[in-house]
């Protein structure tokens, strides 16, 4: 037996997707998610999604690359095994920078990787739902959960042909 019960409109082109999307959720309507072949610019806020905190995460781990490489330039050059080179100081700063810029990149791109697979819930058990295979070739899909909605099937189904649906259909999930 299938958890939840979506109803799927498919549209045909991007601005009639981004009208309906707006005419919707202004009728009360919430909405699961929107599919696009490709970004449709202004639909994040349309859809009412807040400001990505992506690059907080990235800057964290900038910084804890960074930190990172200075306290292994220093803990290596410095303490652990020091080297008098030509008169030179333990720690030469400048001679770490590439390193320290190395480090800093790797652990931001990791970092945000794993972060945005975490928060995605993209793991190799995740089976992702796939409301409509056309969403990835040339059709616009809008996904709302019925649980998740006050009104009817039917009144939704209306909603959606109103607002330039090409076809509407349900999927049990």
């Amino acid at each position: 037996m299938a958890d939840s019960k979506y109803l799927v409109g498919v549209f045909d082109d991007g601005d009639e997707l981004l009208h309906a999307v707006e005419d919707i959720r202004h009728q009360g309507v919430k909405i699961h998610e929107a599919y696009t072949p490709f970004a449709v610019h202004g639909l994040d806020r349309a859809l009412g999604y807040s400001f990505p905190r992506m690059g907080v995460a990235a800057f964290l781990f900038g910084i804890t690359g960074t930190c990172c490489a200075l306290l292994l330039t220093f803990w290596t050059m410095g303490v652990d095994w020091p080297i008098n080179i030509g008169g030179k100081n333990f720690f030469p700063f400048p001679t770490n920078i590439p390193i320290v810029f190395e480090l800093t990149v790797l652990l931001a791109a990791f970092g945000m990787s794993f972060t945005f697979f975490f928060m995605e819930d993209m793991g190799p058990t995740a089976k992702p739902i796939i409301f409509d295979v056309r969403s990835t070739d040339d059709k616009f899909v809008l996904a709302i959960d019925l649980a998740k909605n006050k009104l009817s099937e039917g009144d939704i189904s209306k909603i959606l042909k109103e607002s330039g649906a090409s076809e509407v259909n349900v999927k049990e999930v």
